[in-house]
């Protein structure tokens, strides 16, 4: 039987690396408290000329899609997230721990799911703080979290990964 097809043990998959995943849980959840304590909803404080802390309550998915949906939305987005977290958990559970171009990115965007499913559940929407801009008066790229962040770094090495790494080299 070769490497490839040979059932992975607990201790040699990707579950390894999962504490990543419990430790962008754990930035992500205590910054959304944080904010959430500190602010009042819509204050925004600059913090350099291209990014503001600004506290929002996103009721929808990505880019605000869905927001004014009418409330079904919560249960539907909050099915799909952890739908895709216990997918991809069960896929880092083939993957071999020594394959990190497929292992550390799926414990980001698990951690990221669970973070934003947590906010999801508990409170109805998740919580956005990180305004990012070109100029103060200008656009704005849509406010997003540390449970965003993870995500989309994971989705983009796996991305890019697929496309420089050969299956027997991850």
């Amino acid at each position: 039987m070769s490497d490839a097809t040979k059932p992975v043990r607990w201790q040699d998959s990707a579950w390894s690396w999962w504490w990543i995943t419990l430790l962008i849980v754990i930035s992500d959840q205590v910054s959304k408290w944080w904010i959430s304590s500190t602010f009042e909803l819509y204050e925004s404080v600059q913090v350099l000329p291209f990014f503001s802390l600004t506290l929002v309550h996103n009721e929808g998915a990505a880019f605000s899609f869905l927001s004014n949906a009418g409330g079904w939305q919560r249960w539907f987005l909050l099915g799909t997230a952890a739908a895709i977290a216990i997918g991809l958990t069960i896929w880092g559970r083939r993957v071999r721990r020594n394959f990190k171009v497929e292992a550390i990115p799926l414990a980001l965007i698990v951690g990221g799911a669970i973070g934003n499913v947590i906010d999801r559940a508990y409170l109805g929407y998740v919580v956005d703080f990180v305004d990012v801009y070109y100029d103060l008066y200008g656009p704005h790229f849509p406010a997003f979290n540390v449970a965003d962040s993870a995500i989309s770094v994971g989705a983009a090495i796996l991305v890019i990964g697929s496309f420089f790494v050969k299956d027997d080299e991850k």
